[in-house]
């Protein structure tokens, strides 16, 4: 498991946008949803890009990922835009926006190796069997001190 903090996750973002400027400009961001949006919001920002659109495909519940299911794509071949993602994992979202914007630049902030070819920028590499727990998929609560769990036996 690999906790991710909002402001993490806004730190390794501009860190990624860093790495698109020099590959700009882009004449629109689409998002893969749901992953995707927020750091599309912050490349948007960062890169002064106006036009954002999403790319609307299911492939996840919170256990594991399921078939690949696209609910809304994008007009055109891809040029001139930048696709964002918050992760590529086994490749399976990423070859089929590959195979709907092929001239479009693939960024994600994290990667793992499986996925890692398909997409042309990213920041951070994780392992294959790394959980990344996303700050919208987590909650911070309060945890019993070790010693009252104990006592409670």
């Amino acid at each position: 498991m690999f906790p991710v903090s909002w402001e993490q996750l806004h730190r390794d973002t501009k860190a990624l946008s860093w790495r698109l400027i020099e590959l700009g400009p882009f004449k629109g961001i689409a998002a893969i949803t749901r992953g995707g949006l927020v750091p599309a919001a912050i490349l948007a920002r960062e890169l002064e890009v106006r036009l954002v659109d999403t790319i609307c495909i299911s492939s996840y519940d919170w256990k594991a990922q399921g078939g690949l299911k696209v609910l809304k794509g994008i007009e055109g071949d891809g040029e001139g835009w930048l696709i964002v993602d918050d992760l590529v994992d086994t490749g399976t979202t990423a070859k089929a926006v590959r195979e709907m914007l092929p001239k479009a630049h693939f960024a994600t902030v994290y990667a793992k190796p499986a996925g890692r070819p398909l997409v042309d920028t990213f920041i951070t590499e994780v392992s294959q069997d790394t959980w990344i727990l996303f700050p919208w998929d987590s909650e911070v609560q309060y945890v019993q001190p070790l010693v009252n769990m104990r006592e409670e036996r």
